[in-house]
């Protein structure tokens, strides 16, 4: 399996990124696409996640309202639309999937992760 996140960059606070994640190597029918996130000195964190199969989302509450993730069955990419973007959003944000049975903001929960792309926020 290989997960190639890309899509950072730097904005300024209020502004938008898209992220994409190219998901190759197996079918991904009945896992989980997830998004996470990790600043400097910090744990990584749950942003939001995806079922391959039905699209059924999940969002960390800090970013719920503001990002949107999505997939493309045909492409085989997973995206992350993030708006009103904050200072406090800067953070590697990497792709993982999974077969998730338990919780799935946990990132020991997933199995295979991408390399991760760069977002700053400035104010």
């Amino acid at each position: 399996v290989q997960l190639q996140a890309s899509g950072g960059g730097l904005v300024q606070a209020g502004g938008s990124l898209r992220l994409s994640c190219a998901a190759s190597g197996r079918s991904f029918s009945g896992y989980h696409m997830g998004w996470f996130r990790q600043a400097p000195g910090k744990e990584r964190r749950f942003v939001a996640s995806i079922t391959w199969s039905r699209g059924v989302t999940d969002y960390d509450d800090f970013v719920k309202d503001r990002f949107t993730i999505s997939r493309d069955h045909d492409l085989n990419m997973v995206y992350l639309q993030m708006d009103n973007l904050k200072p406090e959003d800067t953070a590697v944000y990497l792709c993982a999937t999974g077969l998730i049975i338990g919780d799935q903001g946990d990132p020991r929960n997933y199995d295979y992760w991408g390399q991760g792309t760069q977002v700053t926020v400035s104010s």
